[in-house]
Formats: C-alpha cells, structure tokens, sequence
C-alpha cells in the first residue's frame, strides 16, 4: 500500500511539474495550416511587395489512418472524432480522416503496429490517440516505448468520476466502502490504465485493498459503462466525457468526483472524497493528459505539419466550449517538443517506480 501511494503522489507530482510549469468510421476532410507571417525585415517601406505565405514543406495527399487503441463511444474515441470534425469544418486538413478502433490485446496490436511502421506515405499519414492510460499497461507488458513514436501534441488533461447506476443498492459510494469492510460484496468496474490506477489510489486512501473491491477492467469506458447499465457492476470509474450524456439521459448517478474538486454541470452533485466520511480522507486525483502521436518512422516536415494542425485545432471555440467545456477537461496544449518532454518525464517517473528498465 505504501509503494502505491508514493507511486501515485509522484507521478502526480511529475504530471504537475511538467505540464503546469512552463470517436463507426467518420470521413472527415482538413486546408493546409498557413503559417503565422512573418514580422517585416528592418528596412521595408510601404511600397514593398508584401511576402507570400510560405508554402509548407509537407502537406497530406491521401487518406489519413487515425488510429484509436480503445472501443468506440469512450473518451479517446470522442477525442479522436472531435479533433477530426474540427479540423474538417474548419478547413484545416481537405483529406479524408479514416478513425479506427483497435482494441486487440488491450490496444497493444494497434500500438505495435504504428511503432514498427516503416517510413514513408504510409507513416506520414497515421496518427495514433495516446494518453497517459495507454502507456503505463504498454511499458508494463510489452517492450514499446514512447521513442517508438512521433510525440505531436498533448491536447487536454482529464481525470475520472465514479458514478452508479438505479439498480445499485448502495446509498452512495462511503456506504458501499463501510459495506466491503464489514465484507459485503462491492463490484467496481472502468477502462485500464489511469482509471484503474486512479481507483487503486481511492481504495488506498480508503483503507481498502482489491481483495475488499474487485475491479473489473474492460477495453474501453464505453464497454464498462455497457456492463454496469446491464446489471453486472454497483459502480464504475469514467471519465467525464463518457458519462455525462449517460447523466443527462437518468441512466448513471454521479457518486464520487476523483478530483481536487467538484465537477461542474450535470455532474456536480458529486462529493470528492474529502467531502465523504466526515472529512476522514484525502482527495483522490490522477490526472490524464490525452495526445497525438505518429510513427517513430514519421518524417519531420509531416510531424511540423500535424503539430501545427492541433494547434489550430486548440484554438478553435468548438474545441475550447464544446469539448473541453462540456467536458469538464483542462486545456494544455504542448507542442512536439514540449509534449515529448512531457510524456518522457511521466514515462521516466513511471518505470522507476514500477522497477521497469
């Protein structure tokens, strides 16, 4: 228990540090970003010719393969089609986007896949979504690495809610915490990665362990959310953007916010955990940064060219209000550098802990 706790605070502390401081197939057409104009050269009167835009050393000539490594209808399926839509009402890339779900062997294939994929067309015109729960079970289980790819952009930071459904019995989560210790049956299920790490962290602080709470890892948020709507789950572990209109539609009750406060909107009758158990506990938060990334085998001008069309992209009113808003995420977008920077810190920080080499 100690070992999780002081894994958790750190890595916490290593998202903090480095991030603060300085969505069924959709064909989803993007102009060419234009680069921001140059300030005049010393020396330029008013009868000069203005400069033509520089022409990009890269831009997309075929269909993009955009690659999502869990099950439709979770948060990095929603994030993947969002940014593809902006980025076609928006002019920003004309060629057809083609998002693809692989969730074979819990996304390690799709993952494998982009990494080991040779240079060329082909590379130039993948991308692959890639947050903080895709790389920790990745470094655990298999050899992949984050150099095995193309670091374009970290776009948002999200964290998790627990919510329950009406057939739960429990009256809220810290009734069905006292029932596990008095050794009732609790069943928790949600996504792998950060939403079962974050929930390990809950039943830590709680005096838990999941011999206490059993949680039931599935591919995708949508797929655990499918499972507790069927009966089979008393709570599950979500990401805002997955729960909400689940919320809206009477089907799933916020119970628990794993964040350092309340959520807003439809989800802001949940307590933190702080707030539950007169005030016994610490509040429970992990927060999880959602990217884009390419091949290692990527070249340079096509990675400068996706870059730059995420920026564009995290500039725009629909991703700002009607995704970052609606749901409830934090905007933090980096650049290739500094998204590289980012990951590898996190990545770093991860595996020392895990005593990974």
């Amino acid at each position: 228990m100690k070992r999780n706790r002081i894994l958790a605070v750190l890595i916490i502390i290593a998202l903090i540090a480095a991030g603060f401081a300085a969505c069924a197939q959709t064909p989803t057409p993007a102009v060419t970003p234009t680069p921001a104009a140059e300030a005049p050269t010393p020396g330029d009167t008013e009868t000069d010719e203005p400069d033509e835009p520089a022409t990009p050393e890269w831009a997309p000539s075929r269909n993009i393969e955009w690659m999502i490594t869990s099950g439709p209808g979770g948060g990095s399926d929603i994030f993947t089609r969002t940014i593809a839509d902006i980025m076609s009402r928006e002019n920003i890339v004309t060629n057809t986007i083609i998002a693809q779900n692989l969730t074979t062997g819990g996304g390690e294939v799709g993952r494998n896949q982009v990494a080991t994929m040779s240079a060329g067309p082909v590379a130039d015109h993948t991308l692959l979504t890639f947050n903080s729960g895709d790389l920790m079970p990745m470094v655990q289980n298999t050899a992949n690495r984050l150099e095995n790819f193309t670091s374009i952009a970290v776009m948002a930071v999200d964290k998790q809610i627990i919510l329950s459904a009406e057939h739960t019995t429990f009256a809220d989560f810290y009734e069905a915490v006292e029932a596990a210790r008095a050794g009732e049956s609790v069943i928790v299920g949600g996504s792998r990665g950060d939403d079962h790490m974050t929930f390990d962290m809950l039943l830590t602080e709680v005096g838990l362990t999941s011999d206490d709470i059993p949680y039931i890892t599935f591919d995708s948020t949508a797929e655990a959310i499918a499972a507790i709507l069927g009966g089979h789950l008393d709570f599950v572990v979500a990401k805002p953007a997955a729960a909400s209109e689940f919320v809206d539609a009477g089907m799933l009750i916020p119970e628990l916010a794993l964040s350092n406060e309340r959520f807003g909107g439809n989800l802001a009758s949940a307590p933190t955990v702080s707030e539950i158990g007169d005030g016994q506990y610490n509040n429970v938060e992990f927060p999880v940064w959602r990217s884009v990334v390419g091949p290692a085998s990527m070249s340079p001008e096509a990675a400068a060219f996706w870059s730059e069309a995420l920026r564009q992209v995290s500039l725009t009113d629909t991703w700002i209000y009607d995704y970052l808003e609606q749901f409830m995420l934090i905007n933090a977008f980096m650049s290739m550098e500094e998204s590289f920077e980012y990951q590898l810190n996190f990545q770093t920080e991860f595996m020392e802990m895990m005593g990974l080499n």
